[in-house]
């Protein structure tokens, strides 16, 4: 096949040279309708020599100079946003409004990044000793790569690589190789917004692109997005080759329905956080926790009809509202989900698996799914299955419910909706989860705050963007000084007090 998708190192689109090349498909259709190089360690290394060219002078460039190349990759970004949202549906299938949504919230990130100025100013202390003075100033720690997923292929790199860039580090990105032309895409954009050569690089491939990032002694960062058991992998082998890195894992994130909640905005709301981007989120809500057996009953009858319902399609079409899954090989293991709830005892409500749509049978299509009475020793409720597949955990009382979100190995997001105040402060203050809802069912927080979770759902000390991303790419130095002031205080062979 002709359309082959390269790399961008050095300031350019550059054909890969491994002769190893993977699929990339519409999922709407089913067709192949390209592919995109797989780079070799070598490959990777022509990148990180590129960026070691470009770092040090990018380093050097007067932070102001740097936060207006910011400025102007937020225009363009805006200014393109409809061609990168197509884009983005084209190889993960998921609705143009949907893309185009996930798109502004990394745009937001740009956004944050043009106030590096102020975000970089370091720290004073006058007269700290006799004469002395102190002051801490944050370094770019060189080059940082992020190594990010199928499911948000422009926002979650514009999580990582504006501030990175941002700080004087030069930054390169690995996308998934199921959807690589937004990445590439964006690549074209930084160049344009006056971003030099060599410090905003994409490199696609696969593990072997990914082992030659992490440990490829020149980078010194390494931000990862994606499912916990590649999260722990890359913490593991990046920290051994003596990296600091930010690696996002999966989740499994639970809706509380208390009996005093507003039952129809709950149903509305699990309907957008299960089924939107078909589910293919790691901050979807995938289960649901109603309180006591009436509320349980009363959200299943109103949740089932509206599943029923869901507005299926291709994501250019107008009025879907959800679209196919990624590839086939996901929408098997999906499904393969579904049938395993059923054999392990869990009653199927609404079961989309036999979902198709005419004129594009081929595509990777499957319907909304609702299981009822599911326990939680089941798979379906243990692990992230990354569908539009919705388990309901029924729970006697509000303690039963915190402890079975607390219990779990994920600690990503989490929700509960209710009227009671004092309900709601209690479940923030309890639940052992990063990121939490109140009446809000995807509490992603804004740029200025910082993305992430808690237990097996992040490795590493730092969240993403936000201050936590400032201080994951910076390194702090510390300067004291003093001036001669005709002060003779001889020789000291003690600690210094600076008294």
């Amino acid at each position: 096949m002709s359309n082959i998708i390269g790399h961008h190192i050095g300031g350019k689109r550059v054909a890969g040279t491994s002769g190893q090349t993977g699929p990339i498909f519409n999922p709407a259709t089913g067709e192949q309708t390209g592919e995109v190089a797989l780079a070799s360690a070598s490959e990777v290394q022509v990148a990180v020599d590129a960026a070691r060219e470009a770092q040090a002078s990018w380093a050097n460039t007067a932070v102001i100079r740097r936060a207006r190349t910011m400025f102007r990759l937020k225009e363009l970004i805006e200014a393109n946003m409809d061609e990168m949202a197509k884009l983005v549906t084209a190889e993960h299938g998921k609705t143009l409004d949907d893309a185009k949504g996930s798109i502004t919230r990394g745009l937001e990130v740009v956004e944050f990044a043009c106030g590096i100025p102020q975000l970089l100013k370091g720290e004073f202390s006058h007269n700290v000793g006799t004469g002395v003075d102190l002051v801490s100033v944050r370094h770019p720690v060189g080059i940082a790569a992020g190594i990010t997923p199928f499911n948000f292929p422009v926002m979650v790199p514009l999580w990582m690589a504006p501030i990175a860039i941002a700080c004087g580090n030069a930054f390169i990105l690995k996308p998934s190789e199921k959807d690589p032309s937004s990445g590439m895409m964006l690549a074209d954009l930084a160049l344009e917004a006056g971003i030099p050569a060599g410090i905003f690089q994409v490199v696609n491939g696969n593990k072997t692109a990914v082992d030659a990032i992490l440990n490829n002694p020149d980078i010194a960062a390494v931000s990862f997005v994606g499912s916990t058991p590649i999260a722990e992998y890359i913490y593991h082998t990046g920290t051994a080759a003596g990296k600091r890195v930010q690696a996002l894992g999966g989740a499994k994130n639970h809706m509380v329905v208390m009996p005093d909640a507003d039952l129809d905005m709950a149903v509305d709301a699990l309907m957008g956080a299960a089924y939107g981007s078909a589910g293919e989120r790691c901050m979807a809500v995938s289960v649901a926790v109603p309180v006591g057996e009436e509320t349980a009953d009363a959200l299943i009858d109103k949740l089932a009809p509206r599943i029923r319902q869901l507005r299926i399609g291709p994501g250019t079409e107008a009025g879907a509202e959800m679209g196919p899954l990624v590839t086939g090989e996901h929408l098997a293991k999906v499904r393969g989900y579904v049938d395993t709830g059923v054999s392990e005892g869990a009653k199927l409500v609404v079961d989309g698996r036999d979902f198709r749509m005419q004129g594009y049978e081929n595509g990777f299509f499957i319907g909304g799914c609702l299981f009822d009475q599911v326990t939680e020793d089941m798979r379906i409720y243990k692990e992230e299955i990354f569908g539009p597949v919705l388990s309901v955990v029924r729970k006697p009382d509000y303690k039963s419910a915190v402890d079975i979100i607390n219990s779990h190995e994920f600690g990503n997001g989490t929700a509960i909706f209710t009227r009671d105040g004092d309900a709601a402060r209690s479940f923030s203050n309890e639940v052992n989860i990063g990121m939490v809802g109140i009446n809000v069912p995807i509490p992603v927080p804004m740029a200025f705050h910082s993305f992430g979770g808690w237990k097996r759902s992040l490795f590493g000390d730092h969240h993403t963007h936000g201050m936590e991303g400032v201080r994951f790419y910076t390194k702090q130095k510390a300067i004291t000084s003093r001036w001669p002031t005709g002060i003779k205080a001889g020789a000291e062979f003690k600690m210094p007090t600076m008294g």
